[in-house]
């Protein structure tokens, strides 16, 4: 027994196994502050735990499990269980990322790897109203394109807009995603920021199905491109033909189109 130390402490090996915790971990989360030993030796730096701290240990193994951040323990800890509110909404996003992947992943098994038909189509300069919105990468691209379309549809107002969605071919960490309306003659823009959007040729194959399985006819354009050697420059475009809101997510028919470079 340790002198002056209560009888009921234990090494931390033993503590460990009784928390089912490694002693890696027990020595990680004292650093955090989240489970400080007992009492440590000041010779020998020994750590030592009570049996009773060994419930905070088991909780802290259980968020763990299932997801929870390290921060959030704390909080969860200290009597804050709202903070798991957060955490819930990650991982239903995440969820929800996981069923768009999956559903990709569906579609590529019954049809096989993308090869949607990719034509070179002129297209004329037009003056567009923009709105952009950034994106914390790939996976918020579909938050980041709806609330710029509520955006610019806000601004635009009046009667039928033809929509262009504006991305990056290659994306970074964050990046902008632009949404700009086709303006007639006259049109003022509504307070969107007003630009022409260049012409030329382009690569344009048309997707048929929900937003979030666009990628694939993007592959497909892009490996048109690449077996032609023809660069691209600028943003991919997105034409959006259908109106989502009357049409079925499986009927929506989007034009993908990326401007050519020979080179």
């Amino acid at each position: 027994m340790l002198v002056g130390v209560d009888e009921e402490l234990l090494p931390i090996g033993q503590f460990a196994r009784l928390g089912r915790l490694s002693v890696k971990q027990l020595r990680h989360y004292d650093e955090l502050g989240l489970l400080p030993p007992a009492y440590v030796d000041a010779v020998t730096g020994y750590r030592y735990y009570r049996a009773s701290q060994a419930r905070v240990a088991l909780s802290i193994g259980l968020l763990r499990s299932l997801d929870v951040p390290l921060a959030v323990v704390g909080e969860v800890l200290s009597g804050g269980a709202q903070a798991l509110e957060g955490v819930r909404e990650d991982l239903e996003a995440e969820l929800a990322r996981r069923r768009r992947t999956l559903a990709s992943l569906e579609r590529v098994m019954a049809q096989g790897l993308p090869s949607a038909p990719v034509r070179v189509v002129e297209e004329p300069a037009v003056r567009v109203a923009v709105v952009a919105e950034r994106a914390a990468g790939p996976e918020d691209v579909g938050r980041a394109t709806s609330l710029a379309v509520a955006r610019l549809v806000g601004l635009v107002g009046g009667g039928p807009v033809r929509l262009v969605g504006l991305f990056p071919v290659d994306f970074g960490e964050v990046f902008d995603v632009e949404v700009a309306a086709v303006l007639g003659v006259g049109e003022s823009g509504g307070g969107a920021q007003v630009r022409v959007l260049p012409g030329g040729r382009f690569a344009c194959a048309t997707h048929v199905g929900p937003y979030d399985q666009m990628s694939l006819t993007a592959h497909a354009v892009l490996a048109w491109c690449a077996e032609r050697r023809c660069a691209v420059r600028g943003p991919m475009r997105e034409v959006y033909v259908s109106d989502p809101a009357v049409t079925s997510p499986e009927l929506l028919v989007t034009h993908l189109m990326v401007c050519l470079e020979e080179s």
